[in-house]
């Protein structure tokens, strides 16, 4: 039999124990499902391991919340290594913002520091950032880098803008928006140089990256477990071994609140921690039907594929050139461009998405980026050439129409 890693361009991937990596999904077959990257999709057997989850809680609440500090541990301590990390430095959070945002409760700036920021950053996190400024009087600026800025242009912008009043710089590991890396390990070290510590907003990084918060440097990182492990949503980790990080606090204050950092974290009233728990469940799923370093060759071929097809569709069309070659990109995503005039800002791009979805039910990412649209492909494994060809046929006529070609 052809090994699957070279036959995904033409045929559905097959896993261990499932002819086609689809059937291991609960996803709707009457929608095209081309955005894992935004909420992720949990295996069918890691739902019904969380179902079952609630259901013991829900039959003996005494017997499960006083007790779920421990069974919270006991999941990121199988979670950390996953990403490289020892669990003495990981915490649960609900999802990559949550972990921003309890690293901004914590910072103390003073009136005129600077916290720098990229024009490629995910909002939520932008606007943290700009809370947290205003909170002190401090400035907030943004970092222009190019769409096509390689590994050292980037560590160079960032070497000239650095400034003597920076004092925090986020910055992301892969980009939401457009769907590529940054050399986050090699800003976190210039940054250290000069004083400056470093946020990394690794949201996408878990599952494409191996060792990802090692990778990515930082003196916080953070990650979603709910994208490209296909954990539960509402599972993300926050990571540091930052000398200050008793001074992280959970967003919920709980009976946990005098231990030390990240034992605080385990402990949240009754939030719904059967996400935490269930997490290493969906990273042993992968591992066990197709094994994590072939899973990213394989997506990569995937969204390789896909993304032809789509292209191909556009160029056709409209006559210029349409799929982005990115000077760091990453497994699963691929930037398409779309037709001048559509999807120019995040307003436009998410008016785009709810309308393809509503109008031929499949499911995208639109982004904006420095006022033109583009088609943010993610890929899983579940992902099949139908798929992409399906974009081709129902989205591209539509968004054609859309801007008059």
């Amino acid at each position: 039999m052809p090994d699957a890693d070279t036959t995904v361009r033409t045929s559905p991937v097959r896993l261990a124990t499932f002819e086609r990596a689809r059937d291991a999904w609960p996803l709707d077959p009457a929608i095209v499902h081309l955005n894992h990257g935004s909420f992720g999709a949990v295996p069918s057997e890691v739902v019904a391991l969380q179902d079952a989850l609630r259901r013991e809680a829900d039959l003996s609440p005494i017997g499960w919340f006083p007790r779920i500090a421990e069974k919270v541990e006991a999941a990121r301590t199988a979670v950390a290594p996953f990403v490289g990390a020892d669990p003495a430095d990981t915490a649960f959070v609900p999802n990559a913002s949550a972990a921003a945002t309890v690293v901004y409760n914590a910072l103390q700036l003073d009136r005129d520091d600077e916290i720098l920021v990229t024009d490629h950053g995910y909002g939520a996190v932008t606007m943290g950032a700009a809370r947290l400024g205003r909170r002190f009087g401090a400035r907030l600026r943004t970092v222009a880098l190019g769409l096509l800025d390689d590994a050292e242009s980037v560590v160079a912008r960032f070497a000239e803008e650095i400034g003597p009043r920076t004092r925090l710089i986020v910055v992301d590991q892969i980009t939401s928006s457009t769907a590529r890396r940054f050399p986050t390990a090699e800003i976190t070290a210039l940054a250290h140089e000069r004083g400056v510590r470093v946020l990394v907003d690794g949201a996408h990084a878990p599952g494409l990256i191996p060792d990802a918060a090692v990778a990515g440097g930082g003196d916080w990182w953070f990650g979603n477990m709910h994208k490209w492990p296909c954990a539960p949503r509402g599972s993300a980790l926050l990571i540091t071994q930052a000398p200050d990080r008793d001074e992280l606090w959970p967003l919920i204050d709980s009976w946990a609140a005098t231990d030390a950092y990240p034992g605080r974290f385990d402990t949240q009233g009754t939030i719904d921690a059967t996400t935490y728990l269930a997490t290493p469940a969906a990273i042993a799923f992968i591992e066990r039907e197709h094994g994590w370093e072939r899973t990213r060759r394989t997506v990569s071929e995937i969204a390789d594929a896909g993304a032809r097809i789509i292209a191909d569709a556009f160029e056709r069309a409209a006559d210029e050139p349409a799929l982005v070659e990115l000077p760091m990109p990453v497994p699963s995503m691929r930037l398409i461009r779309l037709p001048l005039g559509i999807g120019r800002t995040r307003e436009e791009a998410d008016d785009l998405r709810m309308r393809l979805f509503d109008e031929v039910g499949v499911e995208t990412a639109f982004t904006s980026f420095a006022g033109a649209g583009y088609f943010r492909l993610s890929a899983h494994l579940y992902n099949e050439p139908a798929d992409f060809e399906a974009f081709a046929e129902r989205c591209v006529p539509r968004i054609l129409e859309l801007t008059g070609h």
